[in-house]
């Protein structure tokens, strides 16, 4: 699939909008700067944030220059590195966060966004560890304060982040309650969840109250819920849709929107998951040249896990 020693194939939008924006096209292959590895990618994750970005949605927040190259997460193999690299040799099989450029056969990775692979894991799966990870890690502990013996209310438990949060928080100690559809019911169940809800069958608030955290990871069509399940002085931590932080004032319960850097490192979960305590689970899988589909689903919503685009067969 290669095209040169300075080119490669990458997924590329001129301009902000649908998914027909996204091309499939040669690019400029990056060379890893000091502090940086150059990543052979295998595997690139989908997540919400690269739609949202290519729609024009967060102009604002994160602005973009044209042409852009989608996705913040990516599994593959060091092929180079830059200047003072020593951690890392070529070859040693990685998973990385990036700003952008994750839906290419290769992006430039700094260093401190770097993990070994864990050996359990295929590419494919190791591809929806570096974000879903880390931001159910943030959520739940750096902006939530989740501790051992408290109960825990994780909205969207099945999806990219939520898989992640339900085995962090079990793993910390805390009662899990995971809320997803009927038919990932069993799912979220075996991924630890002590009580799993339905919310197509049942509204969440009429069987949880008094729960010390909620995650919700799906967005303004759940905060009022999970407002209303809050008991005082708890705190709702949604990682989809800034939270109504008036209402919750006067409710007697904390809001926050998580954003920033996770203060834990790739390498610490990847150990997690070598030791058992972290189950990787991928969603659906789509090659990088179907990234136009891959982009329409992940808008629909609902899935399971993360969507991941295959660039190495």
């Amino acid at each position: 699939m290669t095209t040169s020693a300075q080119h490669m194939w990458a997924v590329r939008i001129h301009a902000y909008g649908g998914p027909e924006r996204l091309n499939l096209e040669e690019a400029p292959r990056p060379v890893p700067r000091a502090g940086e590895v150059l990543v052979r990618v295998h595997a690139a994750g989908v997540n919400p944030l690269d739609w949202k970005i290519r729609q024009g949605l967060m102009k604002d927040s994160i602005p973009v220059t044209f042409p852009y190259i989608p996705g913040i997460e990516v599994a593959g193999v060091v092929d180079a590195v830059g200047p003072g690299v020593t951690d890392f040799p070529i070859g040693q099989a990685v998973i990385g966060l990036v700003d952008s450029g994750g839906y290419a056969e290769f992006a430039a990775v700094p260093v401190g966004a770097l993990a070994r692979k864990p050996e359990k894991l295929s590419y494919v799966e190791a591809a929806t560890v570096p974000v879903g990870a880390t931001t159910a890690w943030r959520a739940l502990f750096d902006h939530g304060g989740l501790e051992a013996g408290q109960r825990v209310l994780i909205q969207g438990a099945a999806g990219g982040v939520g898989v992640f949060a339900v085995q962090l928080a079990k793993w910390k100690g805390a009662q899990v309650v995971g809320v997803t559809s009927t038919a990932n019911l069993d799912f979220v169940r075996g991924l630890g969840a002590d009580t799993v809800v339905d919310y197509t069958a049942t509204p969440v608030e009429s069987v949880v109250q008094d729960v010390d955290l909620v995650l919700d990871g799906v967005g303004e069509p759940t905060l009022g819920s999970s407002l209303a399940v809050l008991k005082r002085g708890g705190t709702l931590v949604s990682i989809a849709w800034p939270p109504p932080e008036e209402r919750a004032r006067s409710r007697g319960v904390r809001a926050v929107m998580s954003r920033g850097t996770a203060a834990v490192s790739l390498r610490t979960l990847a150990r997690l998951i070598e030791d058992g305590n972290l189950r990787v689970t991928a969603g659906k899988v789509f090659a990088l040249g179907d990234v136009q589909a891959a982009h329409e689903y992940s808008q629909r919503g609902h899935g399971r896990g993360r969507i991941v685009l295959r660039i190495v067969d």
